[in-house]
């Protein structure tokens, strides 16, 4: 393996689960690259007032930042994977969690250290990518909203104008499959902004 195969290769497991002063570096990149997606999803989580939000997948906390600054009275939870990412998230929201409007989990959306019934929406950005068992990780969703939540999953299946088959094929065959398996209503896909020539769509639910 060459030098720079390798290096890629790091780069990639970074993007997967960021570690240390490069993971943090990584953090705060993905914060950037994907603000116009961010604030697009938060936009169609169409929050009313006081509601409990879980973002699976919450990086470096850039998104945790835009929802509980809203004038909603929202709490939210973000959970990561990336005890990296949670620090980086902590750092970023400090004023929020002391007032107890965010907390940060470290865990897995497979098995995710919540109660039945405790959301009222969920959403994740550019995570669902690295979930282990699609079936399982929608089950916990599915666990942990109300009756009538709703959630969104965001995600990239294209790039200047070229669509990604394997990405399109894991949305149809697997993705909303396993949703309305689990008696998730009104499944559809979301066509969302273009973001560096990047095509983002959004898979929405409700339970």
């Amino acid at each position: 393996m060459n030098l720079k195969t390798r290096f890629q290769n790091i780069i990639d497991n970074q993007y997967g689960l960021p570690t240390g002063l490069l993971g943090r570096f990584i953090g705060e990149k993905m914060i950037r690259q994907h603000q116009p997606e961010t604030l697009w999803t938060i936009q169609n989580l169409n929050l009313q007032q006081n509601e409990r939000v879980l973002e699976v997948g919450c990086g470096a906390g850039f998104a945790l930042k835009q929802i509980s600054s809203m004038n909603g009275g929202h709490h939210v939870i973000g959970l990561d994977l990336s005890e990296t990412l949670i620090q980086s998230a902590a750092l970023r929201n400090k004023k929020a969690i002391r007032q107890h409007r965010i907390k940060l989990v470290h865990g897995s959306v497979d098995e995710m250290p919540f109660y039945d019934d405790q959301f009222s929406a969920v959403y994740s950005i550019h995570s669902v990518y690295f979930w282990k068992d699609l079936f399982s990780s929608f089950e916990e969703i599915h666990r942990v909203l109300k009756p009538g939540g709703r959630v969104i999953i965001t995600l990239c299946n294209g790039k200047e104008g070229d669509e990604w088959t394997s990405v399109k094929q894991m949305i149809h065959r697997e993705l909303i499959p396993v949703m309305e398996s689990l008696n998730f209503s009104e499944v559809r896909v979301l066509a969302g902004p273009v973001s560096r020539g990047y095509q983002t769509v959004a898979v929405i639910g409700i339970k």
